[in-house]
């Protein structure tokens, strides 16, 4: 779908974006100009309606990486006195738990094995057995390994404890239905640089209105309070300190041709197909991915190492990369892995030639092990 001669991005961000995209970063914003305050507006207007919000729900922009919304949505929209349970299956999940420790909130881990699915069932027993938990924070689709986690059936579990629920969002928004009218949620967070196909920079809260709106004096942080951010932007339409201009052009352009191609259901079908290409091609190789397919999400997908004495992660990146694309580490604690993802201005033409890229590394580097996989029980 794109290209030239730079290598397509197959991680879950930054990651490969359109022409479209890179042009409207050649233009300069003053921070102050009418035109691209309304631009900010307009994105945030569009961001409510991809998870049909309507008018319960805003949406509050934030400079940074979507970690630092992540932490801005916890220490804003949850008192300080609160205790917040945190279903653990990877990578993700502990950085929540981090945060949270740094923001002096109590969190407990609900720990999960990484090639397994979040259980609504162990949520709801976990909330029933312990009713001073206040909220449930909850990464949506954990790239550690792949993991799509059942968010409807945990918001439902949510609703019925009567529980705030905070939704990790970022690889997953945009690419999987996400819809409040059936899973309610206080906040979900995402971020410019990933399923929308912008570039990174800018994170954002999609917060319901009356959950934020209490949320004043909760923030440890004057660079993090997303009710300050928030207040702001409704008196003066800007953005408190400096916005990251091109990257909300960026983002513009982005969701505009996310829109033209039909939105969430279009797009997750495109990812839906790249995944299902990568995965047969990679099996032709006598890889096998290591997630189950009912828990696999089409974003990324992780493979075990080739079970070869010459494999080395490194040397197998340089020759991938030599053919044109980059690909991820492995983020698993016990399993040697590498990842491969499916988003980006990509189709699965583009998948196809990863796989033939793959092929002709293995071959330079004179691996011939690629064992069959047992997947973990």
């Amino acid at each position: 779908m794109i290209l030239g001669q730079e290598p397509i991005l197959l991680t879950p961000g930054p990651l490969t974006t359109s022409p479209a995209t890179r042009q409207a970063m050649l233009r300069d914003w003053g921070s102050w100009d009418a035109q691209f305050n309304r631009i900010t507006a307009s994105l945030c207007r569009d961001l409510v309606d991809v998870v049909h919000g309507g008018e319960d729900y805003v949406c509050v922009p934030l400079q940074g990486s979507g970690t630092f919304s992540v932490e801005a949505a916890i220490g804003t929209l949850t008192p300080r006195g609160a205790r917040i349970l945190v279903p653990d299956n990877g990578a993700y999940c502990q950085r929540i738990l981090k945060i949270c420790r740094y923001l002096g909130r109590d969190a407990i881990a609900l720990p999960i094995p990484e090639d397994q699915a979040a259980s609504a069932a162990a949520i709801d027993e976990a909330l029933t057995r312990d009713p001073s938990i206040t909220h449930v924070a909850q990464v949506h689709l954990e790239t550690g390994a792949g993991v799509l986690n059942p968010l409807a059936d945990i918001a439902r579990v949510c609703q019925k404890h009567g529980k705030g629920l905070i939704v990790d969002a970022m690889s997953s928004f945009g690419a999987v239905e996400i819809d409040v009218r059936s899973m309610p949620f206080d906040a979900l967070i995402a971020a410019s640089g990933k399923c929308l196909e912008g570039v990174p920079g800018m994170g954002f809260v999609i917060a319901r209105k009356s959950v934020l709106e209490a949320s004043a004096g909760n923030s440890h942080s004057l660079a993090m309070d997303l009710h300050d951010q928030y207040s702001y932007m409704q008196k003066t339409t800007q953005w408190r300190f400096t916005p990251p201009t091109h990257v909300v052009a960026a983002l513009r352009a982005a969701v505009d041709q996310f829109l033209t191609e039909g939105g969430q259901p279009v797009r997750g079908a495109r990812y839906r197909k790249n995944c299902c290409t990568l995965v047969d091609g990679m099996a032709s190789l006598g890889f096998r991915p290591f997630l189950a397919p009912e828990v696999q999400a089409p974003v990324i997908v992780t493979f075990h190492a080739p079970a070869d004495n010459k494999y080395d992660f490194k040397a197998f990146y340089a020759a991938v990369r030599d053919r044109g694309y980059i690909l991820y580490p492995g983020k698993l604690t016990q399993i040697e892995t590498f990842r491969v993802g499916c988003i980006g201005a990509i189709d699965d033409n583009e998948m196809r030639n990863v796989v033939t890229a793959i092929a002709q590394s293995l071959t330079s580097l004179g691996i011939r092990q690629v064992a069959p996989l047992t997947r973990a029980a």
